[in-house]
């Protein structure tokens, strides 16, 4: 009696998940090791101008992005923890279920290295270390996007793969 399963999708199901573990822990690898450099080598809320749109600095973060909650007197450090390790339990589990889809996959190992590389922070630290900082100037005015780091950047790359892997697939669908 023939399968129900094709060999394509057996071997979508049987592909191993250690490359894109692997990927994540890079990332997170990465990750900290950027932050142990700037830890190391740049004051604390200070700024060392890069190019006329890019300044490496040193500020923590006790909040998530855009230094949401930065304010609240702690509480917010285990919630994003919390938060952080649950995403990370899905992604895993996800990656597990479809790592044989190698642009989704790569995209949930970004957003898991950038979410765990976070994570260390905030258990080691109480606080996320940024450090990128990009900024516009107009007429002698300076906008600033708010700094961010190296798990942040993975996280956002994490989730452009993430349309660009549904736009793909919802087109093939469509066609």
């Amino acid at each position: 009696m023939p399968s129900a399963l094709s060999d394509s999708t057996f071997s979508k199901r049987r592909a191993p998940a250690w490359p894109w573990l692997l990927v994540s822990l890079a990332v997170i690898l990465a990750d900290q090791f950027s932050k142990w450099l700037v830890r190391q080598d740049i004051p604390l809320n200070s700024s060392h101008p890069v190019t006329r749109f890019f300044n490496l600095v040193y500020i923590h973060n006790p909040g998530a992005a855009f230094s949401f909650l930065a304010g609240q007197p702690g509480w917010q450090r285990w919630f994003f923890t919390a938060l952080s390790l649950a995403a990370s339990a899905l992604i895993v589990w996800l990656l597990l279920r479809h790592r044989g889809k190698t642009l989704f996959s790569l995209a949930l190992a970004f957003i898991l290295g950038g979410a765990l590389g976070n994570v260390i922070d905030r258990v080691l630290w109480g606080k996320v270390t940024d450090f990128l900082d990009f900024y516009i100037t107009l007429n002698g005015q300076q906008w600033h996007w708010p700094a961010f780091n190296l798990a942040d950047s993975a996280i956002f790359v994490g989730a452009a793969l993430l349309i660009l892997d549904e736009l793909r697939r919802t087109r093939r669908h469509v066609a």
